[in-house]
């Protein structure tokens, strides 16, 4: 969990969760990967709370 900073969340990940989209301050469990090529953050193993 970050301290309110913005994530980003790619849709794949937003449909292995079995979620149609997100909305604005939906609040969500995930987990922080690191894709290996870029080196960028995002955020996997979405779950709705």
């Amino acid at each position: 969990m970050t301290d309110g900073a913005d994530v980003f969340v790619h849709i794949g990940a937003v449909e292995r969760a079995g979620l149609r989209d997100l909305r604005e301050r939906q609040k969500v469990r995930y987990e922080l990967t690191q894709d290996q090529r870029s080196g960028k953050s995002s955020a996997d193993q979405l779950k709705e709370i």
